[in-house]
């Protein structure tokens, strides 16, 4: 529940936990994005040469020194992102993965042939003010700080029964959903990685109380010692099934697609687990409660912007030029304007079909989703993509 009156400051410890934390989520989105294009650069390379793409169960990637140095700067971004975990709470150091985002149409600009046009570049501007309002708000001080209050929480049952429906939804979705709709819905592969990512994060949360305790000398060694084996084979599993499946989706579907869902599933699984388990929001003000929500829904404009509109051909040229297009001359520029005007007008209206596909029979391609791979030169047309 929120807090009606202002909550004290925090000591200067938190602060500076808060600080270390930050500058390593902050620094784990450099990697994370990167990593992104190295990887689908690889899948590209295996898909030129025939081999069993990575969603038809194909591990050829595997072989591939390129997808090894992808996973590698990844790794990188995850162990920084696992230690600002340590120092800095979930609440602020998740949201902030958004600014992967913003690297990855950076660098899909220059290596992926994606253009950065006005939308996108809006997009990324969007982006570091919405994290900006995420770092301000955020929670600056910890609710769990040992592994004997972490078992305490664990056995909750509150958060027993979100354990218990994660389980039964990632079953679900690798059983049945996945090998009949995976292919064609881009939400199936992300859920599941979502999903899962949510205990990936809560694992490393409960890995980096345990760092901090043997750094200390403090607690039981037996118990920690037992907690921390315990939390190491949980991450461990859960990210080698999120690996799995998000290689599948990305071989599938476009990043432009695959990052944005991505990463609105993703915080909000890890906000809920984070919500039942550490009660990181408990002591908020409803100011930073609000802002945090503000920030969070500006983060994911950004993100829409950044990716959804990001083929559409738009300049300031084509501004001007559509305003002129409302005189009584038209002009070449005028109806360059009113055409991306129409273009926008026509993803925005696609996105219930986007939602859910028996909301209408309409056919026409929305978002780009049926686009020939330039680099690949194989013609390979991805799926009508629903979420």
């Amino acid at each position: 529940m929120v807090a009606s009156t202002v909550t004290p400051p925090p000591n200067q410890n938190d602060i500076t936990f808060f600080y270390i934390g930050l500058g390593l989520a902050l620094g784990s989105t450099l990697f994370i994005g990167s990593s992104f294009i190295i990887k689908k650069k690889a899948l590209l390379r295996i898909n030129k040469v025939g081999g069993v793409r990575a969603s038809a169960g194909g591990f050829g990637y595997l072989r591939d020194w390129m997808w090894w140095a992808g996973l590698l700067t990844m790794g990188i971004g995850e162990a920084s992102n696992f230690i600002a975990y340590a120092f800095a709470p979930a609440a602020l150091v998740t949201p902030l993965g958004a600014l992967s985002v913003l690297v990855s149409a950076v660098l899909a600009s220059r290596f992926l042939n994606e253009k950065l046009n006005l939308l996108g570049k809006l997009g990324c501007c969007l982006c570091i003010l919405g994290s900006t309002v995420i770092v301000i708000h955020a929670p600056h001080e910890e609710e769990v700080e040992s592994l004997s209050m972490l078992i305490e929480k664990l056995q909750e049952p509150g958060f027993l029964v979100y354990e218990i429906l994660i389980i039964i939804l990632a079953v679900v979705l690798a059983c049945y959903v996945g090998p009949n709709y995976g292919h064609r819905y881009v939400v199936v592969y992300v859920l599941l990685c979502s999903s899962v990512g949510s205990v990936t994060v809560l694992g490393c949360k409960g890995l980096g109380l345990a760092v901090k305790e043997a750094i200390a000398a403090e607690g039981d060694n037996a118990l920690a010692g037992g907690m921390t084996l315990t939390l190491l084979v949980i991450v461990v599993a859960c990210i080698v099934v999120q690996m799995n499946y998000l290689n599948r989706a990305l071989d599938l579907f476009n990043t432009g697609i695959v990052t944005p869902v991505y990463y609105v599933l993703f915080t909000t699984f890890v906000v809920i687990a984070s919500a039942l388990l550490f009660r990181e929001w408990e002591n908020m003000s409803a100011v930073d409660f609000l802002g945090s929500g503000c920030g969070f829904l500006i983060v994911i404009v950004s993100i829409v912007l950044l990716n959804t509109f990001k083929d559409v051909e738009v300049s300031v040229a084509d501004v001007k030029g559509s305003e002129s297009s409302n005189g009584e001359s038209s002009s070449v520029g005028g109806d360059e304007g009113a055409k991306w005007i129409r273009d926008i007008q026509r993803r925005i209206s696609g996105i219930p079909y986007l939602i859910c596909p028996s909301l209408g029979v309409d056919e026409t391609p929305v978002f780009g989703m049926y686009q020939t791979n330039s680099e690949t030169d194989l013609g390979i047309l991805s799926e009508r993509v629903c979420i």
